[in-house]
Formats: structure tokens, C-alpha cells, sequence
């Protein structure tokens, strides 16, 4: 038996464990107003580390954590026994000036205690508003200054991922949710990972403890009352209900008994065995319930393809997760420990604003701020009755930046989310449109296009015309038009 978790190297000297221990559960044992004793907290940390389970994994928002977690790095002199601290920062969308980033990333480092942060990830809301690559941009800056190690992302689908790299950025993880009962990341996001070197950060491995023999052949639940658990309850459901997850289940305790190990053991191994795949976080409870020794036997064996098989053929009797990584903190089905979300993306202010145009009663437009409009005297988008027409569209970032140069899908996918955002204030939606028209710089880049039209566009399916447009101005592969039309009440 393994004593000590495997170790990997997520970026160039940053070698973690592939167990990673997750501290989000310090917000639900604070949420009552007590705090932790740091020193306390960092005396579970401690004996967690010196298991080998030295790689820590928390956020802005996981209650005390970062300071629990800095009353431990204090504990070690600089070299290879150090522990390693992840964390995230969370910012609400909106403007991501140089300042407002480097606060964001200054607290995190004071809470830290750190002059340097091992791993920083950002997780941003809403696509639609565009300054997460300003964020980005700057803290790419700051590492390169020495006060981040790494950057990872958290939450973001394939298709920003490769925006966010095609735009310069480099990325080392990606900390999204994969389990058993949620495999979108074995997808897309795993092949834009086998392409660029970004490794995945697993968490959800066990969906909320609902992975275990403790489920195995019982009933479904009338009620739940934590939050974490009533989350992966929502992917059950999504993913067919509480048969087809027994099915897993079953096949997934056939396994662990032919190989003498827990059935958890076999779900966090299926998800460790992912080329893609870093590590999985699993919860420290400090002190409480920490299963140490059982999470070391997913290193003492290995799935076989009968054990594949058993698995394929429970995962066929349930439904994908729908859409991609991350989707559902942003588009409906919401499956987050608080539920639908859409009161609070509803509430981030739109990135442009809707104005009257003088003398035309009942007529509204946009403007992007981009510094042809004003020149070439035409607005992003104009609201005619309940008619929304958006102007040929461009990954224009701010005034005058052309997004990811000669990356045609990424820019597709950035001009996309403008589109939008540019719909937004006038009272649209991505599902109003009924008209798209692609303007191709190269005829032969129409499938990275295509698939970002797809991607959006796949349940609206609007009347679409693409064509090779020869050269378009300035460093674009491709120019996108919409035209959209709000039902009335």
C-alpha cells in the first residue's frame, strides 16, 4: 500500500499531491459566526501534511482558510517540505482596473502570508462582460513580477479556456467539477487539455459523499439539509435520477470488491486516471472524519477494462450533464449548492448601456466604446419596436485591442459573448435572435466558427449565412451580425 499520495507537476516547480486537500468546509463550520482558532486549524493542517497531504486548495470566500492556511506555511522554512496553497479569487464582474486586480491579489498574499502565491485561480460569473481578460492580463504581470507561481482558472468551459490562451495567457489548471455522475470534462475540455499541457483540478470526485456504500441501495432522500449535498443531489438528478445513479453505484461496488478497495476509492480512481487529470481535492474536515488511509489505497490499484466496461454500461442508462464545465453557475439547469442563480447574474450590471436616440421615440441603442463607432458614425446595436439589430461585430477588446490575433474560433467565441452582452440592455437574449451572419476572413476557418456558432446557437437554431469575405479590417479573422426579435408579451 501506498503511504504517501502520488505526487505531479501541475507547473514548472510547483509539484503537488494528486490528493489535494480542499478546505471549503471551514465556510460551513463558520457560517454560524464562530471562527476557527488558526493556530488550531493549522495544527490539523499540519498532521495532514506531514501524510504527504501537503497541497491545500481554498478561495477568498472559504471563510478563514487563507488565514489558517498562512498560521501553517509560517510553520516551515523555504524548500521542498513547504506546503503548497492554492487559492482563488472570486471578484463580482466589472471593471478590472490594475488597481482593483492587485488589491484582489494583494489581500490574497497578506491573508497568505506569502511573498509569493503557489497557484492562483480566478473564477469569473458572467462571459458577457469582458474585463475577466483584463483580470487576467494583470495578473499575468504580477506573476511575472514573482508574486504568483502559477495561474489556473476555476469553472471555465473549453471554449474560454482556449479564448483565455489564445489572448497570451499562460494557464496551468483548470478546477472544474468530474465524477462518475459528471463526466463532461472528459470531453472537449480534456482534448483542449491534451493540446495546450493545462491539467485539470478535479473536485465533486465524490459528489458530496453521495459515491459511497453509505448510498448503496437506499432510498432517495425526501430532504437535504447541507448545501453541499443538495447540490450533487441536483446533478443526480440531471443525470437521470436516483435509478440510473444506483446503477453506478452498483457497478462502481463490483469493482471495489473485486479489488478489495472502497467504492469512493473506485470513483476518485476513474477520475484520476484522466490523462487530463492533476489531481482531485478531496474535503478536510480538520480533524473530523478525515479518512486519510482509505483515500491513500486509490494509488494501489489500477481499473481494468472489464472494470471500464461494468461503467460504460451504468453511464449508459443516464443523461450528460448538459452543456460544459462550469455552465452551471452560469445558464439553467443551475446546479449549485444554492440552487438558480439567476437572481444574482441578473443583478451584475450590464457592461453597456441602452440610451434613446434623440428625435425617434420609442428607438434605443448601444454603443461598445470601440473608437470606430464614433468614427464611422453607426452604433453596436439599435432596438426598433421588437426588432434588435447588432452591427457586425468584432473581437474588439476596450477601445482599439484585437482579442487572440489569428485565433479565428476564440475570436468567434469572444465576439459571441459581445453580441450579448450588447443584446442585454436593450432587453434580448442569445434565444430572441433569429438571423446571424459570419463574415470569414479565411473560408478555410469556418469549422473553429462554426462550432462557437454551434456552441451558442445550438437549441435557438437562427437562420445563419457565412461566407468568405476576403480581408477584413485590421487583425480579424471573422466579423459576426445578428438580428433578433423579442416576443411580446
Amino acid at each position: 500500500m501506498h503511504a504517501r499520495p502520488e505526487r505531479t507537476l501541475l507547473a514548472p516547480g510547483l509539484e503537488i499531491s494528486r490528493l489535494v486537500c480542499g478546505l471549503w468546509q471551514v465556510a460551513d463550520i463558520e457560517k454560524d459566526g464562530t471562527t476557527i482558532d488558526p493556530e488550531q486549524g493549522a495544527d490539523a493542517l499540519e498532521a495532514y501534511t506531514r501524510a504527504g497531504f501537503d497541497t491545500f486548495d481554498m478561495a477568498d470566500h472559504y471563510g478563514s482558510a487563507e488565514i489558517i492556511t498562512g498560521h501553517l506555511l509560517k510553520r516551515f522554512a523555504a524548500g521542498s517540505g513547504k506546503p503548497r496553497a492554492f487559492t482563488k479569487w472570486c471578484p463580482e464582474p466589472g471593471p478590472m482596473t490594475r488597481d482593483i486586480v492587485r488589491r484582489g491579489v494583494e489581500e490574497r498574499l497578506q491573508r497568505l502570508g506569502v511573498d509569493k502565491i503557489d497557484l492562483l485561480q480566478f473564477h469569473w460569473w458572467t462571459f458577457e462582460h469582458p474585463a475577466w481578460l483584463d483580470a487576467l492580463h494583470e495578473m499575468q504581470a504580477m506573476k511575472q513580477e514573482g508574486l504568483i507561481g502559477a495561474l489556473g482558472l476555476t469553472n471555465v468551459d473549453a471554449a474560454h479556456l482556449s479564448l483565455a490562451l489564445a489572448d497570451g495567457i499562460e494557464i496551468a489548471s483548470n478546477q472544474v467539477s468530474f465524477s462518475l455522475v459528471d463526466r463532461r470534462a472528459a470531453g472537449t475540455l480534456s482534448d483542449l487539455c491534451a493540446k495546450s499541457g493545462v491539467k485539470l483540478l478535479a473536485y465533486g470526485t465524490l459528489c458530496g459523499g453521495f459515491l459511497s456504500e453509505k448510498w448503496l441501495g437506499q432510498p432517495e432522500p425526501a430532504s437535504i439539509p447541507d448545501w453541499s449535498r443538495s447540490k450533487y443531489k441536483r446533478f443526480i438528478d440531471t443525470a437521470g435520477g436516483w435509478e440510473p445513479y444506483q446503477s453506478i453505484l452498483r457497478a462502481a461496488s463490483e469493482i471495489a470488491k473485486r479489488h478489495g478497495v472502497s467504492l469512493s476509492n473506485v470513483a476518485s480512481r476513474w477520475v484520476l486516471e484522466h490523462q487530463a487529470v492533476a489531481a482531485t481535492i478531496i474535503g478536510a474536515r480538520l480533524g473530523e472524519s478525515e479518512h486519510r488511509d482509505d483515500n491513500l489505497n486509490v494509488f494501489r490499484f489500477a481499473l481494468d477494462a472489464e472494470d471500464h466496461a461494468l461503467l460504460d454500461a451504468a453511464f449508459a442508462g443516464t443523461k450528460p450533464i448538459p452543456g460544459d464545465c462550469g455552465d452551471e453557475y452560469r445558464k439553467p439547469p443551475f446546479l449549485t449548492a444554492s440552487g438558480d442563480l439567476s437572481h444574482h447574474l441578473d443583478a451584475i450590471p450590464s457592461v453597456y448601456q441602452a440610451e434613446p436616440v434623440p428625435g425617434r421615440p420609442g428607438r434605443l441603442r448601444v454603443s461598445s466604446g470601440s473608437i470606430w463607432e464614433p468614427i464611422a458614425g453607426y452604433s453596436r446595436a439599435v432596438r426598433i419596436g421588437n426588432r434588435v439589430l447588432v452591427s457586425g461585430t468584432t473581437a474588439t477588446h476596450g477601445t482599439d485591442r484585437c482579442v487572440a490575433p489569428g485565433d479565428a474560433g476564440a475570436q468567434a467565441t469572444y465576439i459571441l459573448d459581445k453580441i450579448a452582452a450588447s443584446l442585454n440592455p436593450l432587453g434580448a437574449k442569445m434565444e430572441d435572435v433569429v438571423r446571424t451572419r459570419i463574415y470569414l476572413k479565411d473560408a478555410e476557418k469556418w469549422e473553429p466558427v462554426s462550432r462557437a456558432h454551434g456552441r451558442v446557437f445550438g437549441t435557438v437554431l437562427p437562420a445563419n449565412t457565412l461566407i468568405e469575405a476576403g480581408n477584413l479590417i485590421g487583425d480579424y479573422e471573422v466579423e459576426i451580425e445578428v438580428e433578433a426579435v423579442i416576443d411580446e408579451a
